[in-house]
């Protein structure tokens, strides 16, 4: 009874891993894909590391989700925290911005309503209400900062 209870806790362990691990290829192709990590390369002009960059995203991938799943403590998390959160907010703005770009969704807004001479403050205006966004939700969840 007790040898069957650890079988199928193993074999619920692989099948766990193994989606993680599909679901985590999907999304680091998902992201290569669009373009962010060799688009930053090729602003940096720094094409060569392009490998490190994609080993980077992936490895960060992986540490976050560890730190998650096993509630690991950072010390000194209080001085990170507001780094972390404006590194990882600018890359999914970035992540936002290249899959509207790869869905052509901005060039063919803008025609439509003729905003053309506009464009530099409706970027401003994305990243401002985005940011006040993100305030107001961090703001309400725990009660200021």
């Amino acid at each position: 009874m007790w040898g069957q209870q650890i079988i199928q806790q193993v074999i619920l362990g692989l099948i766990g891993l193994s989606a993680g691990i599909t679901v985590a290829g999907g999304l680091f192709s998902f992201i290569i894909e669009l373009g962010i990590l060799s688009d930053f390369a090729d602003r940096t002009h720094t094409g060569e590391h392009i490998l490190l960059y994609e080993d980077a995203a992936a490895l960060g991938g992986i540490l976050g989700n560890i730190f998650f799943v096993f509630q690991i403590s950072i010390p000194g998390g209080t001085w990170i925290l507001p780094l972390f959160g404006i590194l990882a907010g600018m890359f999914a703005g970035c992540w936002a911005m290249a899959l509207a770009e790869v869905l052509n969704v901005f060039p063919v807004f803008i025609r439509r309503i003729k905003i053309s001479r506009c464009i530099p403050w409706a970027i401003l205006g994305m990243a401002v209400g985005k940011c006040v966004g993100g305030l107001l939700f961090f703001w309400n969840r725990w009660g200021g900062f």
